[in-house]
């Protein structure tokens, strides 16, 4: 069994955004204290290697090594000369559509994690992260006005078959909400999410 530093180190790479200490804390079940003993050990572990570990306020974020920002603007300049690809466009059309969505939600459309999409498109700034006044352990992602200008749009609704698409997108969510709660025999409540 991995040692609390190392399964914090993986659920915070997982993730890919900030995690609150009572989050990694209710995940691992530990206490707070733990929490806090192993995220000093994972910080001391990450000396002098390609990541590091951010702490602000009371959320952690497994992020690149200082010492890479350089290399790694010089890849991101690259990344943003190059197409988006079919899973950037997959994701971007949820959003677009879908949005404001968690990373989850458009995981659970698209069937595979979608991280490195939603880097990808933040980097480009055709998709922004706000706070999610539902669920402070998760951001939601809508597009940016950025997008909308590329695009020559002056709102969403004027996406191509935008409600027709945005309808099909609400109904596939409703029906996976509703198998998963006729699967697990707990009622979903009025947020999508099924009662624990």
């Amino acid at each position: 069994m991995l040692d609390i530093a190392s399964q914090i180190e993986a659920i915070l790479f997982y993730k890919g955004e900030p995690v609150p200490h009572k989050e990694l804390a209710q995940i691992l079940a530990i206490s707070i204290d733990e929490v806090q003993r192993g995220l000093d050990t994972l910080k001391i572990r990450l000396n002098d290697r390609g990541l590091s570990l951010i702490l602000k306020d009371d959320e952690a974020l497994l992020a690149t090594a200082p010492a890479m920002s350089d290399r790694l603007e010089k890849l991101t300049k690259e990344e943003l000369e190059r197409d988006l690809g079919k899973a950037g466009m997959e994701t971007l059309t949820i959003i677009a559509y879908h949005g404001p969505v968690t990373r989850a939600q458009i995981d659970h459309i698209r069937g595979v994690n979608s991280t490195f999409s939603v880097r990808q498109l933040m980097i480009r700034g055709l998709i922004e992260r706000t706070e999610n006044p539902k669920d402070m352990r998760a951001f939601l992602y809508r597009p940016t006005f950025e997008l909308l200008s590329y695009m020559g749009l002056s709102t969403l609704r004027e996406l191509p078959d935008y409600a027709n698409v945005r309808s099909t997108l609400d109904a596939f969510e409703k029906e996976s909400i509703a198998n998963e709660s006729h699967a697990t025999g707990q009622p979903s409540d009025s947020t999508g999410t099924t009662n624990n």
